[in-house]
């Protein structure tokens, strides 16, 4: 039985525990979001390292870091283009992040893999990829990032071959968090309890308004 899991060692351990039928996955953002996280921390180091300083707007590589952190198909030719070109005539520091970059595009190609039917050989030959990689690139951050991975693989495996995870409930509960929110708490569980099953009932969910909570 497939169980969506949060990105956290916690979260495993007490549904394995819960449920030991259980097939943990895990949520493609949180892998996703893993792969950003590396490329600030690259660029603030090896600013600092090369610059002596932090970043500043007139940096190259601080005028890309949100492009940085954009999708590839979300980004025009021309957009790509110039952050290319931009970083790779900035020598150590953008191709570092350019090296950074890829390595998130990898894992996303691996994990868009999820609920496309590819057999065994295409998510082996994928990760292989994105693993080689890390590898090569002798950047810290990069290879903690293939570590962490490796290690959340058997989830991350799980969400390619299932395609479920736990998006739904954890979007039913932000509803839940913005209701307690906006009423600054409440003093009477029972109301709590009411007002919740009122918002998160499957027709209230149709038409329900972040606005209207």
């Amino acid at each position: 039985m497939p169980v969506g899991l949060s990105d956290h060692l916690c979260s495993r351990r007490r549904t394995i525990m819960q449920e030991p039928r259980a097939w943990p996955t895990i949520r493609r953002c949180c892998s996703a979001s893993l792969a950003q996280a590396p490329l600030s921390m690259v660029r603030r180091r090896t600013t600092a390292e090369t610059r002596g300083r932090r970043g500043r707007a007139s940096d190259p590589e601080w005028k890309a870091r949100r492009r940085l952190l954009r999708n590839r198909e979300d980004l025009t030719d021309d957009q790509f283009a110039t952050m290319w070109n931009t970083l790779l005539g900035e020598g150590k520091i953008g191709q570092t992040l350019l090296t950074a970059w890829i390595a998130k595009e990898n894992l996303r190609t691996l994990l868009a893999l999820a609920r496309t039917g590819a057999d065994g050989h295409q998510v082996g030959h994928a990760r292989w990829k994105f693993f080689t990689w890390c590898a090569d690139s002798d950047i810290p951050e990069v290879r903690q990032l293939a570590t962490t991975v490796d290690r959340w693989w058997p989830e991350i495996a799980a969400f390619i071959h299932t395609g479920h995870s736990n998006a739904k409930s954890e979007g039913i509960n932000r509803v839940i968090k913005l209701i307690a929110r906006n009423a600054f708490g409440f003093r009477n569980p029972a109301n709590q309890r009411l007002r919740t099953r009122c918002v998160t009932t499957r027709r209230a969910r149709g038409h329900l308004r972040t606005a209207q909570l």
